[in-house]
C-alpha cells in the first residue's frame, strides 16, 4: 500500500498539546456541556489521539480542576479591575458584582464547574483551593473589610446561581443573560447602601 494514498496521517507530536487540549475543553465546556466534556471528546475535537491528553492530564477530574482553577483566576482578574475604578464603597460593591455577573452571563458552564459538585475532591487540589479562596480575598481587600467582602460574595453568587438554575428571573428570561450585570449592581447597591438620616 502506498504511503501517499494511505489517507491523512496525524502528526505525533503537537505544537503546544496542553493548550490546545485546553482550548477543546473549553469549546466543548461552553458550547455543547458539561456532560459532553470528557478526555476522547477533548482529543477529537483537537484532532490528537484518544492517548495524548493523558500526557498533560491523567484523568478527568485533572482537566476539571484544571479548568475550574483557570476560571477563578479570571474570575479574580475582573474582580481586581472592576473593584480600581474609583467611587464610593457602593460603587465597588456594585461594579465588582457587576464583573461576577458579567463572568458568569459570559461563562455559564464554567460556573457551573467552578461552584457544583462535578469536583467532590476539592481538598486534593490545593492550588484549585487556593484560586477558590482568593475571589473572597479579592473582593475583601477591595473593601477594606473581609467579613463585608464574604458578604458581597455570596449575595452576587447566589443572585448567579439563582438566576443560573432558572428559579428567578432578573429579565434573563426575556432578554438573555446579557442583562445580569446591570440588574446585579442595582441589587447590590439597595442590599449594601447605608441609610442616611
Amino acid at each position: 500500500m502506498d504511503v501517499e494514498t494511505a489517507g491523512p496521517k496525524r502528526p505525533y507530536h503537537h505544537g503546544d498539546l496542553r493548550n490546545a487540549l485546553l482550548d477543546a475543553a473549553r469549546t466543548i465546556l461552553e458550547e455543547e456541556s458539561l456532560a459532553a466534556l470528557s478526555l476522547r471528546a477533548v482529543a477529537r475535537k483537537a484532532g490528537v489521539s484518544h492517548a495524548a491528553p493523558y500526557r498533560h492530564f491523567p484523568n478527568h477530574e485533572a482537566l476539571l480542576v484544571e479548568l475550574a482553577s483557570e476560571g477563578f483566576l479570571e474570575l479574580r482578574a475582573e474582580i481586581v479591575e472592576a473593584a480600581g475604578l474609583p467611587g464610593e464603597e457602593s460603587d465597588r460593591i456594585a461594579a465588582i458584582g457587576g464583573a461576577y455577573m458579567r463572568f458568569v452571563a459570559r461563562r455559564p458552564a464554567l460556573a457551573r464547574l467552578m461552584f457544583g459538585p462535578q469536583l467532590p475532591n476539592r481538598e486534593s487540589f490545593p492550588a484549585l483551593a487556593q484560586a477558590a479562596d482568593g475571589i473572597g480575598e479579592e473582593i475583601g481587600k477591595a473593601l477594606n473589610n473581609s467579613a463585608l467582602g464574604l458578604a458581597v460574595w455570596a449575595a452576587v453568587h447566589g443572585l448567579a446561581m439563582l438566576v443560573l438554575e432558572n428559579v428567578i428571573d432578573l429579565g434573563q428570561r426575556r432578554s438573555g443573560l446579557d442583562v445580569l450585570p446591570s440588574r446585579a449592581e442595582i441589587l447590590l447597591r439597595s442590599l449594601f447602601s447605608v441609610p442616611t438620616d
